[in-house]
């Protein structure tokens, strides 16, 4: 199908760096990266799914950063890296370090207790946090609770002034309609939690972004927080993991409790949000229950409290199930987006980005909570890798705060980033030795990754499935 479809045309003109306390500030130097990358257990031998290199980013160690997003027709990567406080962007041709935009633009690393030394990162309040591209626009998600958008084309500077969300903490995750007319952005920290619809810029050259509605989940029941969206263009939904729904089963806990004797843990399962942005309410608007005739409303799910969400092949998407959210996980789901039929990978569990890479037919997943060699509840960071039939072909093990991946679907790598060891960083750093084998230094980097399809594939046929690089 057609990579720039016109979505709803009408309907979009109808709506018209603070310091680290506690880590170390280090430069790229030869010294601090004389080892050779792909090193130790991050670069096993016999996977399908190799370590090719890592790049280094200039400025401070990878404390703290979020998601990140690959446009494979600017061959650019772009990393929400709180440490250096801009967006990292890489040449996914050469697999070189380009620049940080926007750094000093965002709120960086804010800690719990700002004043002591080696505090833990609040992420509810630092940023950037979300981050997606269309064509030479790239929205942000600040830990103000503002969205920030930028020209690629452009200065290294805003290209118009940050738009509010309504809230106090981080607009997180975000996600585009196909033709970059209709962003939707989360804020997951706030009670409740919320969604914004905004007008993009779509392929204009000019930024006019305003906010169309406002968007909350009314079931009467507690919802603490929402996640990952994203966009099926054959649906023309939007799809939002929510990872908790109260009441889901009936009587189940939806918050925990530590304090509580015995202490409480979260027993609810999670739910799918499904939003058609041609229907909707100007100012504010609460979604209830699913509805069928409208396809639109709340899915509640079975045995999976979401983080991550990605659209795969046959209309699937999968939804990054994890423990942190319910202690009880232990797969990762895949749910139909018409049918709403679902099953689940075993095997794997603990994501928070999930992305599915066109070019290669797979499933990646940023999973940090992966159940241990030893089993749950000990959990080990990975690279988790699944085929397009939803089975897991392998795990491949990445440094312990390692949640976010992308890939480019032209070149068929992935970009996992990997986290700076604490010894580096303090607090929040990688307590293995993985990051730094993958890195070849200590100030944690961006590992690359190949899967080396065969190469009598059709590539027509798989420059067609490219062409889309915004419904992931």
């Amino acid at each position: 199908m057609s990579a720039r479809f016109t979505f709803r045309n009408s309907i979009a003109a109808k709506f018209a760096a603070p310091a680290l306390v506690g880590a170390v500030s280090l430069a790229i130097s030869g010294a601090a990266f004389a080892a050779p990358p792909c090193q130790g257990l991050g670069a096993p031998t016999n996977t399908e799914t190799q370590c090719r290199t890592a790049v280094q980013i200039p400025g401070n160690p990878l404390r703290s950063y979020d998601i990140s997003w690959v446009n494979p027709h600017r061959a650019e990567y772009y990393l929400a890296d709180r440490s250096n406080a801009g967006i990292d962007i890489v040449d996914t041709r050469t697999l070189t370090f380009k620049r940080t935009l926007g750094k000093g633009l965002f709120t960086g690393v804010k800690l719990n207790n700002a004043g002591k030394p080696n505090e833990a990162v609040n992420n509810d309040i630092s940023g950037p946090d979300g981050v997606v591209t269309h064509g030479r626009w790239l929205y942000a998600g600040d830990g103000d609770s503002t969205l920030k958008v930028f020209d690629l084309d452009g200065p290294d500077a805003l290209a118009q002034q940050p738009l509010s969300t309504g809230g106090s903490t981080r607009v997180d995750e975000m996600a585009l309609t196909t033709d970059g007319e209709f962003l939707l952005t989360v804020n997951n920290a706030e009670d409740p939690p919320f969604a914004n619809l905004f007008v993009a810029n779509g392929d204009r050259n000019h930024s006019s972004v305003r906010e169309i509605t406002k968007i909350t989940i009314d079931i009467g029941a507690d919802i603490p927080a929402i996640e990952q969206p994203t966009w099926d263009p054959k649906t023309e939904r939007f799809y939002v993991s929510v990872p908790v729904v109260g009441g889901n089963p009936a009587g189940c806990i939806s918050r925990a409790d530590p304090k509580a004797t015995p202490p409480k843990v979260v027993t609810c399962d999670g739910g799918l949000l499904v939003f058609d942005p041609t229907n909707v309410t100007t100012g504010s608007m609460a979604l209830g229950a699913f509805d069928a005739t409208k396809n639109m409303g709340l899915v509640k799910l079975s045995d999976c409290g979401p983080n991550g969400a990605t659209v795969g092949p046959h209309d699937n998407l999968m939804l990054g199930c994890t423990q942190a959210n319910n202690p009880a996980n232990r797969s990762t789901l895949v749910i139909n987006a018409t049918t709403k039929h679902f099953s689940h990978v075993n095997g794997i569990v603990g994501s928070d980005e999930v992305w599915f890479n066109k070019g290669d037919g797979r499933y990646y997943t940023g999973s940090n909570r992966n159940c241990a060699p030893a089993g749950c509840p000990a959990q080990a960071a990975v690279l988790g890798v699944i085929d397009g039939t939803s089975v897991l072909i392998e795990t491949i093990p990445q440094s312990s705060g390692s949640h976010s991946v992308a890939a480019d679907s032209k070149r068929n790598l992935i970009f996992v980033p990997q986290s700076a060891p604490t010894a580096t960083v303090g607090n929040g750093g990688d307590t293995t030795a993985v990051g730094a084998g993958i890195c070849g230094g200590t100030n944690g980097c961006i590992g690359v990754f190949v899967h080396n399809v065969d190469h009598d594939r059709d590539d027509h046929d798989r420059d067609d499935r490219d062409r889309d690089d915004h419904d992931h």
